[in-house]
């Protein structure tokens, strides 16, 4: 959701000058004068500029190109965004050279067929995050015995966001720098490496079409890709929004040759500029045919296009509404010809109904069926930390973050189950317009808080991490960190009626800088085992029956990689596990919110 809305490659435009040296060089003194207020006091969403000094000087320019931070990059010459990178980034510590890992044995495609596969953000239609026995492979007693199989490095990146994805043996995964990449499942052997797009924050879908298997991922500039699973080469490219600050975060659903995917947006990051009239861009959602990327349909989570309104209470100019951003992948219901629709806040005045909402499309023709919204009023973006851009409505910003989970309950009734950045855990009814069935609350939540990206149902209890990330002062001065004692845990609710059957407090850091016990990253369940990340670097399988932690891997450390590139683990956020074929993937690296930078893909299986 917009709190990740971009700012990994942030360049944020500052609002004061800064006087540098006449020896200095010519890139220091152009981010200087238009980015160092923020990065070098970065508070909240702004990521430090340590954590872009880790990035190549190629990433840095296409972030200010093509990527999250175009906008404000149009407003520097194309010699300042180059002198930018160079001053900033450093120099490629690995190339995605696909001779380095290459696999040794034939590409033969198809692979042979099985149902030890993970595609798609839930595994499923339902988006249950959860994985059976079978495609698993991985018994609740072998969790105990993971060992790191292998590491995979991924250049040009701090944040590993877009999650792995497993079909037939190999293993997908989106770059930061617009490359997918399809590995061998049981080495990390590189099959083909792909440059489509700008930075990768979904997973990636996976489907046939034409006598094809075609992967299908969506970036930051706001397009969807599909490529040929067999070799990597592009098939179609679609962009889904004009607005240029529109992106792709949700990932895209196959169902029946339409590929259903919602659109969201950085606006809500813009209004930190005082020149900025806040905003235009609505959500939607748009189905794509699979075999060449037509669209079929598309509607916007806010019917009518955004018009001057009424000045704000500090005078200053507003366009609405605005906002409504599809995070998460959406839920087909078959059996209603229904999709299940979570969306973000407004980003301007005047609020709309279909915020904070679950809004039911027709798979047929996206028309809306009915609407259930959870959160009234939330108009907010990222001026109402102190500038004058701030709606009056003033919103809490409690978005829908997570994909919606569908599940059958006693007597014939069904539930969407969908988590909150209010903290609150709710049970809608699908079969009633979205009444409630029950709410439960697991934490006091907030723009940072509550439940980010998605908890993992059995079908008998969901399982729902909390974030509640806390920051305090750095000592001595000189901007904020997280606090390495607050937030974070694991709670297991019954589906049928919200009882919080356990819970688990994610261990501190025991008072290392830096750090957050936060969990916010979406978490995956097989039978007896729910396994999250924790922005404190760790990845933790819990038992289902009582909440113990089971086994726990520390990623924050530098790693050998099958491919050759300098790879290290770090924070964990945004994308949760995949667990298929008898082995668990999972990228570690989130350098957002004081995190620990990373770009590695980490593959674990039993000894």
């Amino acid at each position: 959701m917009k709190r990740a809305a971009g700012l990994a490659l942030s360049l944020t435009l500052g609002l004061t000058l800064r006087l540098m040296a006449a020896d200095e060089p010519a890139g220091s003194v152009v981010f200087g004068k238009n980015c160092a207020v923020c990065h070098e006091h970065p508070q909240g969403r702004i990521p430090p500029t340590s954590a872009l000094r880790k990035l190549t000087p190629a990433a840095i320019q296409a972030a200010l190109e093509t990527g999250v931070m175009r906008s404000q990059g149009a407003t520097l010459t194309a010699a300042e965004k180059s002198q930018v990178a160079a001053f900033l980034g450093v120099a490629p510590v690995g190339a995605v050279a696909v001779t380095q890992g290459r696999c040794a044995e034939p590409n033969a495609w198809p692979a042979p067929e099985g149902k030890a596969d993970w595609t798609g953000w839930g595994a499923g239609a339902a988006n249950w995050r959860f994985q059976s026995s079978e495609a698993a492979g991985l018994s609740a007693s072998a969790v105990p015995r993971l060992k790191l199989r292998w590491a995979f490095g991924l250049p040009g990146t701090v944040n590993m966001r877009s999650q792995p994805a497993v079909y037939r043996g190999r293993v997908f995964i989106g770059g930061g720098d617009g490359t997918v990449y399809a590995l061998n499942a049981a080495s990390g052997c590189t099959y083909w490496a792909t440059k489509v797009g700008a930075m990768m924050r979904t997973g990636i879908a996976l489907g046939v079409a034409g006598g094809q298997t075609l992967a299908v991922v969506g970036d930051v500039t706001g397009s969807v890709y599909a490529l040929d699973a067999a070799n990597g080469k592009l098939l179609w490219k679609r962009r889904l929004d004009e607005h240029p600050a529109a992106m792709v975060t949700a990932t895209p659903v196959i169902h029946e040759g339409l590929v259903y995917v919602g659109t969201a947006s950085y606006e809500e990051t813009l209004p930190t500029r005082p020149d900025y009239a806040c905003c235009t861009f609505r959500g939607s959602v748009s189905a794509l045919r699979l075999e060449d990327g037509t669209v079929v349909w598309k509607t916007y989570t806010i019917p009518k296009q955004a018009a001057a309104q009424p000045d704000n209470k500090r005078g200053k100019k507003v366009m609405g509404p605005s906002g409504a951003g599809v995070w998460a992948a959406v839920t087909v219901d078959a059996a209603r010809g229904l999709l299940y629709v979570p969306t973000g806040d407004n980003y301007s005045d005047p609020p709309t109904d279909t915020s904070d909402a679950v809004l039911a499309l027709s798979l047929g023709d996206g028309q809306l069926a009915w609407k259930k919204q959870l959160t009234t009023g939330d108009a907010y973006n990222s001026s109402c930390a102190a500038g004058p851009n701030c709606p009056d409505s003033a919103g809490p910003d409690h978005d829908l973050g997570g994909s919606a989970m569908l599940v059958n309950l006693a007597g014939g009734r069904r539930a969407l189950l969908v988590g909150q950045k209010s903290g609150v855990m709710h049970a809608l009814d699908p079969d009633r317009k979205g009444e409630a069935i029950w709410d439960t609350r697991i934490g006091k939540g907030g723009p940072l808080g509550g439940i980010q990206w998605g908890p993992a149902t059995d079908g008998r209890q969901v399982y729902v991490p909390l974030s509640d990330i806390a920051f305090r002062g750095k000592p001595g001065g000189g901007g904020f960190e997280p606090d390495p004692a607050k937030g974070g845990g694991l709670f297991a609710l019954n589906v049928t009626n919200g009882e919080i059957v356990w819970r688990t407090p994610n261990p501190d850091c025991g008072g290392r800088s830096g750090c957050s016990p936060a969990q916010s990253a979406a978490v995956t369940a097989i039978p007896g085992v729910v396994f999250s990340g924790s922005m404190d670097g760790h990845l933790r399988a819990y038992d289902t029956q009582g909440g113990k932690i089971v086994w726990d891997f520390d990623a924050a450390r530098e790693f050998t990689t099958v491919n050759g590139v300098k790879a290290t683990g770090g924070a964990f956020d945004t994308a949760g596990a995949a667990v298929a074929g008898g082995m668990v993937f999972a990228g570690s690296g989130y350098a957002q919110w004081g995190g620990a930078a990373g770009n590695v893909l980490l593959a674990f299986g039993p000894e």
